[in-house]
Order: structure tokens, then sequence, then C-alpha cells
């Protein structure tokens, strides 16, 4: 293990975000340097914390199955070339998981049973960012070519993770992007204080230099149907994510200035990179209300923030969670609690148990005010608190509810593969769709998920590709689509 006194000397402890007077000047992440360079100073003595358990939760905790407890005891011994071969031997894109994943490790931790758990997400970015600066991670290109061809259809984590092991397998790999750029919601959905773009692209270089090949600005089901793909291809990885966004059926939604949060976010992150938008959706002097407390909203507070929206207000249905573990929801299971992210701390009000009943507009059509009812959860259902209607002023609202499931028109309708009944695409243990040599990675067939899932997803759909097409393969494939874990 790293220091056997480690967890008695040291408390939890995780790097300074930047002033909020200053990074809410700019776009460029919260940490000073990135997250990875800002835990150096600590980064050691907080590895030092992992008390290397004889049963690792954590493994169970991520379903990636991470090394954790290996490459803390590495970072604490300061073999920084180790650690990123032990973490890049579980996962491929660990500077994108330890920027945006909740870790669920770090609730499973079985120090967290009575103290605070081991910063185990901080120093996954912080070996991560390492090796980068260090050129310790490089193209791994096949030593041989199969012959065998795949198409992989979307490139966001699970398709990019798919793609990656297939292309390292021998087989001739084509990314499918219908945005211009390829990166999915890692590029379009992410707001650049999150995760810097040049983190993802540098990751896509390493790719294009193994071998596989984008294929951005084509949307697959209209120019190129489903059937031309698979007479192209031997075989096929459906990853197009769950794109279908939650609406609200409510009187005024037909107002203008009520948009979905992946209207706004993908324009705000083009912009942020010099990009001209034309007709942006802009929150600049705006009130702006947000309906969806979740990671999603957090990303639309914190776009607002650097627009200089006048008023931001985040609504959420459900009550405020409590600061501690619910007692149904104990250890290693991930707890609902009440989590501040680097959006909350700059600005906004967090308004909880409230549900909209209306939107009001202007005399030139557009939204001016939303209309809401105080709402308790009893019984499966929730109930209107009668007397509590109030209006609030909103000139921009934006929806972010989460996502339905995969858009069913185009390339889902004509393969002809078969749903399941929440009306994502089914599959197999084996993550094959009822269409032969049709595979499927992440929310498509999940629904919508965290990204570590979609990153496990995409490795083990490859595994599964790559004994499809060669009989057998040695690509490893984390937990199958029918296992979930307590941390689900």
């Amino acid at each position: 293990m790293a220091d056997p006194k480690g967890f008695l000397k040291e408390g939890r402890k995780v790097a300074d975000r930047r002033p909020v007077e200053e990074r809410t000047q700019d776009w460029n992440e919260v940490y000073p340097g990135g997250p990875g360079r800002a835990l150096l100073p600590i980064i050691n003595t907080q590895a030092g914390r992992c008390m290397d358990c004889g049963i690792p939760f954590c493994h169970q905790g991520c379903p990636l199955g991470n090394l954790i407890p290996e490459w803390n005891d590495l970072v604490w011994r300061d073999d920084w070339d180790a650690a990123i071969e032990r973490l890049h031997a579980t996962n491929n894109f660990p500077e994108f998981t330890g920027r945006l994943c909740p870790a669920p490790c770090e609730t499973a931790c079985v120090l967290g049973i009575n103290q605070d758990p081991v910063t185990i997400k901080n120093v996954e970015v912080a070996i991560a960012d390492r090796a980068w600066e260090s050129g310790a991670v490089r193209p791994q290109p096949p030593e041989w070519l199969t012959g065998r061809t795949v198409a992989v259809v979307g490139s966001g984590p699970a398709g990019l993770a798919a793609a990656q092991q297939l292309t390292r397998a021998g087989h001739t790999v084509a990314v499918y992007e219908r945005a211009d750029k390829i990166g999915g919601l890692l590029r379009y959905g992410i707001p650049e204080f999150k995760m810097e773009k040049k983190v993802l692209d540098r990751r896509l270089d390493q790719m294009r230099r193994e071998g596989t090949v984008f294929r951005a600005g084509v949307s697959v089901g209209d120019g190129l149907t489903g059937q031309q793909l698979r007479e192209r291809y031997d075989a096929v990885v459906l990853a197009m994510g769950a794109t279908q966004a939650r609406d609200l059926d409510v009187p005024g939604r037909d107002l203008d200035g009520i948009h979905q949060a992946m209207e706004f976010l993908p324009q705000s992150n083009r912009a942020a990179l010099g990009e001209e938008v034309e007709g942006q959706i802009h929150a600049g002097g705006k009130h702006v209300v947000i309906i969806g407390g979740g990671d999603t909203g957090a990303d639309c507070l914190g776009t607002s923030t650097r627009h200089g929206a006048a008023s931001i207000t985040q609504l959420e249905i459900m009550d405020q969670p409590g600061e501690t573990r619910p007692s149904n929801q104990p250890w290693p299971t991930y707890p609902m609690t009440f989590r501040v992210s680097s959006a909350h701390e700059e600005a906004g009000e967090r308004v909880y148990s409230v549900s909209t009943q209306e939107f009001l507009g202007d005399d030139s059509g557009h939204v001016r005010a939303l209309r809401l009812v105080e709402v308790r959860f009893a019984d499966g259902k929730f109930s209107e608190v009668e007397g509590s209607e109030r209006e609030i002023p909103a000139d921009l609202a934006l929806f972010a509810m989460g996502f339905t499931g995969p858009e069913k028109p185009g390339l889902v309708e004509q393969l002809g593969v078969e749903l399941d009944g929440r009306g994502n695409v089914a599959r197999d243990d084996g993550y094959l769709s009822s269409v032969e040599g049709v595979f499927v990675a992440g929310d498509v067939g999940r629904g919508q998920s965290l990204i570590v899932w979609a990153i496990a997803e995409g490795r083990a759909a490859a595994a599964a590709v790559d004994a499809y097409l060669g009989g057998s393969t040695n690509l490893p494939a984390p937990i199958p689509p029918t296992e979930r874990p307590l941390t689900a």
C-alpha cells in the first residue's frame, strides 16, 4: 500500500479553484493551469491516504473497474510513468473522467465509511495531465491490420472508446459525427470552464495517429443510410447517445426566449472559442431561469454567469437533498446529497420543490415571466401546495431536464433495430442489437447516464465486436449491460 498511516495523518484536500471574480471573466478551466497542475502540490499525500483495502470497493463503484489502489500507491511513490500505465489499462480517457465524472468510486471508498474518502478523481486527473505534459502519452498503432472494417456512429465518449480499442486491435475504423467537429457532447455539451477543448483535441490527434478515421459533418440516416452503412462495413457500432431532450408541455411554451439547454450550450461553446455564431442565444443582461437541477443545469448556470446575466434562478421539482447520506442509501451506494459545483459558487439561486405552471409573455410574444407553484412529493406523486403560486422574471428560460432516449427518425428506424421498454435500442449481453452485425454502446442503449459508463460500454462493445469479427478477443470488457452495480 501507499503510506500505512496516511489516512490517519492527512485529511482530505482538493485543489483550490481560481477566485470567482477572476474565473467568471473568462472561459478557461476553473483551476489555475488546469486541475492536474493545480493538484500537484498536494497529490502525493492525498494518494497516500489510500488504505489499499483487502476488498477495494472503489473497484465496484467504478464501472471501468479502475485499479485505484495501484495507481494511488504509484503516485505516492512518485512513479508517474507506471501510474499512467495502470490508469490506461482500464480507462482510455482519464483526462475526461478526472474532470467530468461525479466519482462514484469515492462514495464507495472504504475510508468513506467514517471519514472523508480518498480524492480518487483528483489523483486520476493529476496522473493524466502530468502524463500528457511529460510526453508519456503516445500513439499506439496496431502491429498489423485484420482487413475488417467497422463504422462507429457518434463521437462522444462511448464512440471514441470503442473506436480506439478497435483500431488498436487492427481493424479499420471510421467514426461518423453529424456535427461539424468530432467530440459529441464532450465538445458541444461541456462548457470550456469544465474542460477546455484542447484536452479533447490532443486525444483525438493521438487517435488519428493510431489510424482511426474521423468523418465529421455526416448525418448517418440522412445522406448516408443505415443500409448503405451495413453494406460498406463488416460491423457497425451505434453510439449516438440519448439526444432526445425532455420537454415541458405547459401554457406559454411556444413563446420566444424558451430553449433547450442543448440549443444554448453548443452556441456558447463555439463563441467561447472565437467562432462567429449568428443569432446566438445569449444570457447577457437577462433574467435567466433554468429548469432542471442536475449537471446540465449547472453548465447553463456557469455559462449564463459568464454571459453577464442580470439574475439566474435554477429550479428543481425534487426536495433539496441533505448534506449527509440518507439512511436508505448506505455506503457503498451513490447517495443523493447536496452538491455544490463550481458554477453554484459563482452566482444564481437554487429553488427546490417547485413546478412550472405557465410561461407568461409580453406584447411581442417573448417570455417575460414564469409562474411556479410549490409541490410536495408523497405516495409516489407530486401535489401542489395551495396558495404557493408566484411569478419570477424570465427573459430567457432553459430546459435542462435530461433526455428521454435516442432520436428514432433516421438511422434507428432505417436499421429496424428493436427498442426496449424505455425506448432505447435493445441489446443482448454481448452488446449486439436485434440486427446482425449492429452493436450498441453508451446512452443509446443504456439511457442517459454518466461519462464513465459510456467509456465502459464503449470498451465492452469493442471487445464484443472484435470477437464477432475474429472469433475471439484479447480486448478487456467491463461489466455487461445486464449487470448493475450498487452505484449505477
